[in-house]
């Protein structure tokens, strides 16, 4: 870790001229100011946390935890991003993506090196390790996702239970009987992403509760691992007139798959999707869509760190309500299966 007396000798003063930038306690000269802000930058410093409190300086730094897997949907994730960058700004705060790929640990650098003044954590699990990291730290934080203990947590995120059951009422509304929900790899569900398994409950409770027949199935969203899933489906069912997807992958393959299969789609089987409306519009016939505001999801755990950092500390949890947007892609139930 470079220190600050490394920073001292490259821009060639004392330290206590580096700390005096730092802190902005004694004016400085100019040409002086813009060797030491040079030597920072290209040494790459940064001040310890405790020497920043010291001076009563923040970083104005919000460090985001971007999940870094193959079977994330990355437009959305860069959505989200993109929002937490723009909301920051509003703040006069920056922006520094850390991969999750460094687990707690990584937290754990971010929040003892006093790099940034809060952390947002994305694809939260269901029982996160990181998550003992912040409470062990005392760091301010918000989290995009729910984990199964929110206590002393500020958390932001969409009401996937919600959003699995209407598209279960939606099925059950037409008049489906058997329908299959179409899910993510079964990476996701290992990992318990807490988005991924509370879709999957709220649908599955919902057709329990409305009399459906049911069957969920993970999917690598391939063109081969959809055909694969949708066979097996079809053999073990052959009476499945409902499709929910939550995989934006798979969606393309399987309105193929039905069309090669002979089931015109709305007539022969309904398909909704759990995906951006977008993404939604994108396909023929559009799709029936559950979806909710993803950058609102980025400004909210924003303003949940800032009002952290000004000394509000309750428990907040946030869920964003989902809207089914009813498309050309659901009708009724045909009543005869072919």
């Amino acid at each position: 870790m470079v220190t600050l007396a490394e920073v001292a000798k490259a821009a060639g003063v004392s330290p206590s001229t580096v700390s005096y930038v730092l802190s902005g306690k004694r004016a400085i000269s100019e040409p002086t100011r813009a060797r030491v802000e040079q030597a920072i930058s290209l040494l790459g410093y940064h001040p310890h946390a405790g020497a920043r409190a010291l001076a009563g300086k923040r970083s104005h730094i919000i460090a985001l935890v971007v999940p870094l897997h193959t079977d994330v949907y990355v437009p959305v994730m860069m959505e989200i991003a993109i929002s937490v960058t723009m909301a920051a700004r509003q703040f006069g705060y920056d922006v520094l993506l850390i991969t999750n790929d460094e687990g707690p640990d990584g937290v754990r650098r971010v929040a003892r090196s006093g790099l940034a003044d809060g952390v947002i954590l994305m694809d939260v699990q269901m029982d996160d390790p990181r998550i003992a990291v912040l409470r062990e730290t005392g760091t301010h934080s918000a989290l995009i996702g729910l984990p199964r203990d929110a206590r002393g947590l500020a958390c932001v995120d969409h009401d996937f239970v919600r959003a699995g059951r209407l598209a279960a009422e939606h099925l059950a509304e037409l008049g489906h009987r058997e329908v299959a929900f179409i899910g993510y790899p079964a990476a996701v569900y290992e990992r318990h992403a807490g988005y991924a398994e509370r879709t999957r409950s709220g649908f599955e409770e919902g057709a329990r509760q409305l009399g459906l027949r049911a069957v969920h199935r993970p999917c690598d969203g391939t063109y081969e691992s959809v055909a694969g899933v949708f066979t097996r489906i079809l053999a073990d069912r052959p009476g499945t007139t409902g499709f929910v997807v939550q995989n934006e992958g798979a969606i393309g393959p399987l309105l193929s798959l039905l069309r090669a299969a002979g089931r015109v789609v709305p007539e022969d089987a309904s398909v909704v999707a759990l995906c951006q409306e977008p993404l939604a519009e994108q396909f023929s016939p559009r799709l029936t869509a559950v979806s909710g505001p993803t950058r609102e999801l980025g400004t909210r755990a924003v303003e949940l760190v800032m009002s952290r950092l000004n000394g509000d500390v309750p428990d907040d949890v946030t869920l964003l309500t989902p809207v089914l947007s009813r498309r050309e892609s659901s009708g009724r139930a045909p009543t005869k299966v072919a």
